[in-house]
């Protein structure tokens, strides 16, 4: 295809766009499932998921640091035999509708089957999408959200009718209930549809679609207001830790890698063709990835919070390569090199130590290791105090190790987040186990006796956050108050 020929979209919505080619993306969908699969409970939890099906385990319309879904879903398959199989099958699903909606966004874009087969092996072999999908949690399931907000308003902006922007306005507001990032997403295709798409907006259905996702999210910006909107406090703490906008900005130069860096080449492509030549007509999608990369910068958000961007990145860059031509076996030699590393990065496939070594490219692999063990020094420690003894952990990971690898079932407490809404016990904790990274002077703030046990430790000379921040396990009695008395200066969002 020539720089002059004519734009992918058209201004005729009965054109027929490109059938999904379904035989080579099952075909590399299926491939990526297999390798998931294959490695799926290699390790085991990681300490996000503790949180989210302990969250789910208290309903409500939202939680300091997330809205609902996440957690709802995480409850409902930590219910279903296996452990933490079922949570990981949604992580995979979640993963295998990316590379399904990223063939099909490339068809929308105008590209055949072969656009189609680099799309889907591109978002299959991505750094972004294979580490996000080593678990289940808002990061899968909001990558999800964006690669069908993209196929829905290429959809809608193709058809023209209220019912196919109904469906992005759906999408959106499930997305809402998800993350709050999703935001950014909506404010890019606004963006993108007053700058290139005006008619669009002299019609119902955009403004429509707004209202529906608004309404949609209206259950948890309610929970949110009556709490006094912790997600903001969550959000600028997360910000100050990432060192604000000098920080974020100084991590920009990763998202590259998050791309996967054979695949570089093709993100150039994608981009030139969103914005140039062939592609005027698609430039609302560039709006997008470019909104997300601004905002979350100035936000001090983190790398992969524009990633799921990249899906129409790589969709687009998908069709130009297409048009380009060249040898057939190019770009499937780019999408295996860039599985290679996104698999090496990104799953345990290593023994631990190996894995171990890779943490400064990727630490959620290892936080995967090792609770069995943290649980069973905990409990050997516990079985020596009275029995119901409280537990306070210094996260969520432990105490949701405790509860739920731990099968613990007296209290197990967490000052951390959505955990500190729950609440202390009643009563004055005269004796507690303290478990985590806590240092002696701070709790001698709550406890005049304070004696360490042993420090934690991970199997295999592993290391972690607990081991990092020099994490152990302590006896505390004689406390300055009561629960209720100590808990707000326990509470902490981090």
């Amino acid at each position: 295809m020539s720089e002059t020929e004519a734009p992918a979209t058209t201004s005729d919505p009965a054109e027929r766009r490109p059938e999904l080619a379904w035989r080579p993306v099952l075909a590399i969908t299926a491939v990526a499932v297999v390798v998931h699969l294959a490695v799926a409970t290699r390790y085991g939890w990681h300490r996000d998921e503790f949180y989210y099906v302990i969250t789910g385990r208290h309903p409500a319309w939202g939680y300091v640091d997330q809205p609902p879904l996440t957690p709802v879903l995480a409850r409902w398959a930590a219910e279903l035999p296996g452990g933490v199989l079922p949570l990981r099958v949604l992580a995979i699903a979640c993963q295998a509708g990316c590379v399904v909606l990223g063939a099909k966004l490339a068809a929308e874009f105008g590209g055949g089957s072969r656009a189609q087969a680099i799309a889907a092996g591109a978002t299959a072999a991505s750094v972004a999408f294979v580490s996000a999908s080593v678990l289940f949690g808002t990061t899968v399931t909001d990558q999800l959200v964006w690669a069908a907000m993209f196929v829905a308003v290429a959809r809608a902006l193709r058809l023209r009718t209220t019912s196919a922007w109904l469906v992005a306005g759906v999408i959106g507001g499930i997305g809402l209930e998800n993350k709050d990032t999703v935001v950014v997403l909506l404010l890019g295709v606004a963006i993108g549809l007053a700058a290139w798409h005006r008619d669009a907006l002299r019609t119902p259905g955009p403004w429509l679609a707004g209202a529906v996702a608004v309404l949609i999210a209206v259950p948890n910006v309610v929970w949110d207001a009556r709490n006094g909107w912790p997600n903001l406090a969550m959000a600028h703490v997360l910000g100050d830790r990432t060192g604000g906008p000098l920080g974020a900005l100084a991590q920009l130069p990763l998202l590259p890698l998050l791309a996967g860096p054979p695949l570089i080449v093709l993100c150039v492509l994608g981009v030139r063709r969103l914005g140039w030549g062939p592609g005027r007509d698609l430039r609302w999608a560039l709006a997008i990835a470019v909104t997300a990369v601004v905002v979350f910068t100035l936000g001090g958000g983190k790398p992969y919070y524009p990633a799921p961007a990249l899906i129409a990145v790589f969709a687009a860059g998908a069709v130009r390569a297409e048009a380009l031509g060249g040898s057939r076996r190019r770009w499937p030699a780019v999408i295996a090199l860039s599985g290679l590393i996104a698999v090496l990065i990104g799953y345990p496939i290593l023994p631990a130590r190996a894995q171990d070594a890779l943490r400064a490219l990727n630490p959620t692999v290892i936080e995967t290791y090792g609770w069995p063990a943290f649980a069973d020094q905990v409990k050997a420690a516990a079985a020596r105090l009275p029995p119901g003894t409280p537990i306070f952990t210094s996260n969520y990971g432990e105490a949701g190790a405790l509860t739920i690898v731990g099968g613990l079932t007296g209290p197990v407490l967490s000052g951390q987040n959505s955990y500190s809404d729950w609440g202390p016990p009643a009563g004055s904790p005269d004796s507690v186990l303290c478990v985590g990274e806590f240092k002696v002077p701070y709790l001698h703030r709550f406890w005049s006796d304070v004696r360490e046990i042993a420090p934690i430790t991970f199997p295999d000379g592993v290391r972690n956050q607990e081991t990092d921040q020099h994490a152990a396990i302590y006896e505390c009695g004689h406390p300055h108050g009561t629960w209720a008395q100590l808990w707000p200066s326990l509470r902490h969002y981090d």
